[in-house]
């Protein structure tokens, strides 16, 4: 019993194989037959090798010899059979446990009687080329081998449903035997074949059928499916466009129809060796992929990063307003740059910012104001009120929606305002009234000061402009300089260019129609005290208010208070600054006795004005720098100075 279950084993036999193993002219030969190539050199080459002695007499001289993998029995090498008999384990144990009852049972003699079949005939359950050849005589199985080649037709199925066929006579299709089937019937153990009720075996034997490998090619290449016309390549995976409130999926890779040809050819042959009935191509693997899958972590990383961005949302506060950007509008800025990275459109992030500019911007917008008079008086011009600053907020808009963050967060302004609810000007600043030459400071919407003036000379054409403007600065002992004058002010507050307030000491009078004139260069010139007031009370960007308001003509002035003597050695004397330097052309001097003009006054007695020059209409001069201790200028991201704003410069400083 441990001898038949060796031979249950297939163990290595030396005497019946074609081909001794390794023998590589037999290789070649049985190789030719796989081809289809023609039989009469491959033969030659066999009969050599028997003539050396490296096959045994009656061995087809062109079989191909097979190559066995690892766990193939040394008998198998040297046939073109390859086994797929699943390995003896404890079934066979049990196998044989069986026949050692049956013997003991006194069976033995039906059991051999069993065996005897088995000499001439196959095992059952054995298949070869998935044919069932259990119980069959080898005469039986090639005519059942003959008889499935005879008629051949293979049925192709493609992918798009279509079906074409391929029969064995257009590619000169027949059977071959060796000595493969012999060898089967060989190795088998007659005493076995009770193991092989338990334990199945399947041959694969590719010398039973061979083809005109020519005439395949041909036959191949005349197939619709083969059409490149006819071909439509696979479609990638890829992400699908925005959906408002869904953001983006993946949508999957579409199947194509193109066609690998080694690959078909490859399947091809391999259904024919094995005369099956049907290849599909999709079962067979022999499309073209899509380069990207739905299972991508490239595509799958992308996507999280899209979904990311489309549902973050930007809220812009504007007082008690938001405005908020979403999805539905970021989605439509993201782009890729050339590596494949996703990006933001600058050119759309900064169309938006416009739109916000444009919507929420108030400098050089027309104000509102209640007028100390009581009336309601619109105010355009000027460049007082919020701005943004569009380059600044385009910049940090992009890193937000890089950042994948929502925020909530003020634009990024380059002049901002006392308030966002209501007038921007809030509670706190300094109302010019031109037609009145009369001024007011309110501080907390309480009345700190108030005072006549001196406006721009309107016969000179010096007039001060309307409009709301922020303080640019505030700076003490500057020295006004003109052509053919030097005039030093102890408090000098620009808020429109080179125009501002500052004290005047050499007026004897203010307020009234001195202006008409006597006047300026533009400049608001004050008391003296009145001048200290307001210094030290306003700061860098608080609003200063010019309007006309007809009906508020004054007749009279007002004599200019006594200004006190600063006392004696109270505080060290401060330097004197770099004058205020003028550059615009000069124009002809204006002195105090000069004759005044209908309605207009004639200047106290006494009073004595410097030289003044007209200030250039659309060039600023720079402010003087200010005093270290004494000055002030706007704090980083105050409002910006009238300079910043093109379009609305002023005129130089004037006395």
């Amino acid at each position: 019993m441990a001898d038949e279950s060796r031979m249950t084993e297939r163990p290595k036999e030396t005497g019946h194989g074609p081909f001794p193993s390794g023998s590589g002219e037999a290789a070649g030969s049985r190789e030719a037959v796989r081809r289809g190539v023609s039989r009469g050199k491959a033969g030659r080459k066999g009969r050599e090798s028997m003539a050396s002695g490296t096959g045994p007499a009656g061995a087809p001289a062109d079989r191909k010899e097979y190559t066995k993998e690892a766990s193939m029995p040394d008998t198998e090498k040297k046939t073109g059979a390859k086994s797929h008999k699943r390995p003896a384990g404890k079934k066979a144990g049990i196998a044989a446990a069986c026949i050692a009852a049956a013997v003991l049972a006194g069976g033995g003699g039906a059991y051999a009687y069993m065996a005897q079949q088995y000499r001439e005939a196959f095992f059952p359950n054995t298949s070869i080329n998935g044919l069932d050849a259990s119980g069959k005589t080898m005469d039986e199985v090639k005519s059942m081998i003959a008889s499935e080649i005879e008629g051949y037709t293979l049925t192709i199925e493609t992918g798009d449903g279509r079906t074409e066929q391929i029969t064995g006579s257009e590619i000169g299709l027949r059977p071959e035997f060796d000595d493969s089937l012999d060898w089967i019937l060989q190795t088998q153990n007659p005493y076995a074949w009770l193991d092989y009720q338990l334990n199945p075996a399947s041959y694969s034997i590719d010398a039973m059928v061979v083809y005109d490998e020519e005439a395949l090619d041909k036959r191949i290449a005349s197939l619709s499916c083969m059409d490149p016309s006819q071909m439509r390549p696979a479609v990638d995976a890829s992400i699908s466009e925005y959906t408002p409130g869904q953001g983006y999926r993946i949508i999957p890779e579409e199947p194509g129809t193109e066609i690998d040809g080694a690959a078909f050819k490859e399947a091809l042959e391999e259904a024919v060796r094995g005369l099956k009935s049907r290849l599909s191509l999709s079962e067979a693997g022999v499309y073209r992929e899509a380069a990207v899958r739905r299972d991508s972590p490239e595509l799958s990383e992308r996507l999280e990063a899209l979904n990311r961005y489309a549902k973050m949302e930007i809220n812009y506060q504007f007082g008690s307003r938001t405005e908020t950007l979403g999805g539905d509008r970021i989605h439509e800025w993201l782009t890729t740059d050339e590596a494949g990275n996703l990006a933001v459109n600058e050119e759309m992030a900064a169309a938006y910012v416009a739109e916000l500019a444009a919507e929420y911007n108030t400098s050089n917008k027309a104000k509102t104001i209640r007028t100390s008079s009581g009336a309601e008086l619109t105010v355009k011009g000027g460049t007082y009120g919020w701005r943004i600053n569009q380059a600044e907020e385009t910049k940090q808009l992009i890193a937000d929606i890089l950042s994948g963050e929502s925020q909530t967060r003020e634009p990024v302004y380059g002049q901002r305002a006392a308030s966002r609810d209501g007038n921007d000007y809030g509670n706190t600043y300094v109302e010019i009234n031109l037609t009145a030459q009369h001024l007011y400071m309110y501080k907390d919407g309480k009345l700190l000061v108030e005072s006549d003036f001196v406006s721009g000379n309107l016969a000179r054409g010096w007039g001060t402009p309307a409009g709301a403007y922020p303080l640019t600065y505030k700076q003490r002992n500057a020295v006004l300089k003109g052509e053919n004058y030097r005039t030093p002010v102890d408090y000098w507050m620009p808020f429109n260019g080179g125009i501002g307030m500052h004290d005047a000491k050499w007026r004897g009078a203010f307020g009234g129609s001195i202006y008409r004139t006597n006047g300026s260069h533009g400049c608001i010139n004050l008391p003296h005290s009145v001048a200290k007031t307001i210094y030290e009370n306003i700061q860098a960007g608080m609003p200063v208010i010019c309007y006309n308001l007809s009906g508020t003509e004054r007749a009279g002035s007002t004599p200019a208070p006594a200004v006190p003597a600063p006392p004696a050695e109270t505080q060290p004397a401060a330097p004197e600054q770099p004058p205020v330097t003028e550059t615009q052309p000069s124009a002809p001097a204006e002195t105090p006795a000069q004759p005044a003009g209908p309605g207009s006054e004639t200047p106290t007695p006494g009073e004595t004005a410097p030289a003044e020059t007209q200030p250039a209409p659309t060039e600023a001069p720079a402010p003087a720098p200010p005093e270290a201790g004494q000055s002030e200028t706007p704090a980083e991201g105050g409002p910006a100075g009238p300079g910043s704003d093109p379009g609305n410069t002023g005129g130089g400083p004037g006395a």
